[in-house]
């Protein structure tokens, strides 16, 4: 069979077995051969972890606040409704929105590995991943919003989703005061991936880049 040899000259042989330290050794590599440019690289990653992948998501909020029948179209069938949109592919099946309310706050953490919708959100954040945050998520959730600096009321809910392979959750957060009227580009604005994951919230209108 094509996978049952112990040829251990070979490159990958040589390489770590966890599959985030083979990244960063391959990488090591590359730019020791200068066939990759670490500036090139950090700024193509940060494209995508931080302004195509979260800015779908932004977007997929931004008009659930806006059209209240968009919004129900997402509840009732979110990999659809989200697919509309144009934001589909692997690790973007059987999405699921959850809502935050005065009364509940929503997060979202995957026990067993790091399960993420990357056509909604982009790249999943280092802490996400953490053996950290996967189990103190389920253990004492409040104390880890309280270190991401989100408030809640006395009396709000924490409910915490398990994403898993078979379904992923996107969290729809609380459109902050004072911006009725607002653009659908500027509502957008006010949500960050990490108020998508739950561990944030909106940005309030005063903050907004």
């Amino acid at each position: 069979m094509p996978h049952d040899h112990h040829d251990h000259d070979h490159p990958h042989s040589l390489l770590p077995s966890d599959p985030e330290l083979r990244v960063r050794a391959l990488e090591s590599i590359l730019v020791e051969k200068s066939l990759v440019d670490p500036a090139a690289l950090n700024a193509l990653i940060d494209t995508y972890e931080n302004k195509i992948g979260p800015r779908n998501g932004a977007r997929v909020v931004a008009r659930a606040w806006a059209d209240a029948e968009f919004k129900a179209q997402l509840f009732a069938d979110g990999t659809e409704t989200i697919a509309r949109m144009g934001f589909h592919g692997r690790q973007n099946e059987h999405m699921v929105a959850v809502e935050n309310t005065p009364d509940q706050h929503n997060m979202v953490v995957c026990t067993l590995c790091n399960c993420y919708p990357w056509a909604t959100l982009g790249i999943p954040p280092s802490w996400y991943k953490s053996d950290a945050y996967r189990s103190r998520a389920v253990r004492e959730p409040r104390a880890v919003l309280d270190e991401f600096g989100v408030a809640l009321l006395p009396d709000q809910k924490v409910r915490v989703w398990d994403s898993t392979a078979e379904v992923r959750y996107l969290v729809l957060p609380m459109r902050p005061a004072g911006t009725e009227g607002w653009s659908a580009e500027a509502l957008a604005d006010l949500v960050s991936r990490n108020s998508m994951i739950g561990t944030a919230l909106a940005t309030p209108p005063g903050d907004a880049p």
